[in-house]
């Protein structure tokens, strides 16, 4: 299953992505609230947006951004494009997903 939504949306040759991935973005800082150990750091440090295999967008978190975090983003596109985005996290996990622009 994956941990990505995407809706991407084109209209007078801009397309409108949104995504919403489904993360934990554990900072790192948190303690476990019955054992007092740190949780550790778990967040996701990139995220890709291709469009028919090119880059459109390179976005670099850190831990500081909220559980489940939700990206929107416009490039120049049209309908029909492949649009598919992937997300890294620090411990080495990746999600990807594609769609068709709209």
């Amino acid at each position: 299953m994956s941990t990505i939504k995407i809706r991407a949306k084109e209209s007078n040759g801009s397309v409108t992505v949104k995504a919403l991935m489904k993360h934990p973005m554990e900072t790192g800082q948190r303690k476990n609230k019955k054992t007092g150990d740190k949780i550790p750091a778990h967040f996701i440090q990139e995220v890709v947006g291709k469009a028919n295999g090119d880059e459109v967008i390179v976005v670099h978190w850190g831990p500081a951004v909220s559980k489940n975090p939700y990206l929107t983003f416009a490039y120049n596109g049209s309908k029909g494009d492949t649009l598919e985005l992937t997300w890294t996290d620090n411990q080495g996990n990746k999600d990807s997903k594609s769609t068709k622009v709209k």
